[in-house]
This record gives structure tokens, C-alpha cells and sequence, in this order.
């Protein structure tokens, strides 16, 4: 049982290393969620039921990184990209009052959220 903790562990760093490397906020909230749902799980797996920490680490860690993935990919959708413009090179501006950021479209005047969809 405590091999399979300790490659289950190796396996979410490798895995977190990797996401790493990625740009959005939608992989980094699916390593950390999966990352903090296996702990949280191998914890309760452990201290309820039958006793399996492994099988409490999977279903935590699974659910972990669905929740987190969500999270991220709505954050993804309502921050600009690191670069702080629009599509086609337009500064983003934000609206305090949506909390999001906006562009202005140069060729036809509209407003657009930071992540394409029409604003009004």
C-alpha cells in the first residue's frame, strides 16, 4: 500500500511539472485541484469505511481535477491573455463593474469581451 502511495505522489509532481509549462489557468486549477483532492481524499479514504487511502486518493484526486479544471477554464474566459490586447493589437480595457476585461474592435467600433464574445 505504501508503494502505491509513493507512485501515486510521484505520478501528480510529474504531472504538476508538466502543467507547469502550460500558459492557462485551466490546467494549473486541474493540478491543483487534482493535487489537493488526492490528499484530501486519501486522508477521509483512509479514516472512513473500509480504510483505503488509494482508492479515497483516486476519487479525490479525480473529482479535485474536474472542480479545479472548471475553475480555471472560467477564469481563462474572464482575464485577458498575458499579453493585455484584443485580437487584433487593441489595448484591453476593464470593467469594474463586470469584472472582466474588454477591447474595442478598430474596424468596427464594437466592444468585445477579452475572450471574443460580444459586449454591446
Amino acid at each position: 500500500m505504501k508503494m502505491f502511495a509513493i507512485a501515486s505522489v510521484s505520478a501528480l509532481g510529474l504531472i504538476a511539472a508538466a502543467a507547469c509549462t502550460q500558459s492557462g489557468n485551466t490546467e494549473h486549477g486541474a493540478v491543483t485541484g487534482g493535487l489537493l483532492g488526492a490528499a484530501a481524499g486519501a486522508v477521509i479514504g483512509n479514516n472512513t469505511g473500509s480504510g483505503d487511502a488509494g482508492q479515497g486518493a483516486a476519487i479525490g484526486a479525480a473529482t479535485g481535477a474536474i472542480a479545479g479544471g472548471v475553475a480555471g477554464a472560467s477564469s481563462d474566459r474572464n482575464t485577458p491573455d498575458g499579453a493585455g490586447y484584443g485580437p487584433n493589437g487593441e489595448a484591453l480595457v476593464y470593467d469594474g463593474n463586470a469584472h472582466r476585461y474588454y477591447y474595442v474592435d478598430r474596424r468596427s467600433g464594437r466592444t468585445h469581451w477579452a475572450n471574443g464574445d460580444y459586449r454591446g
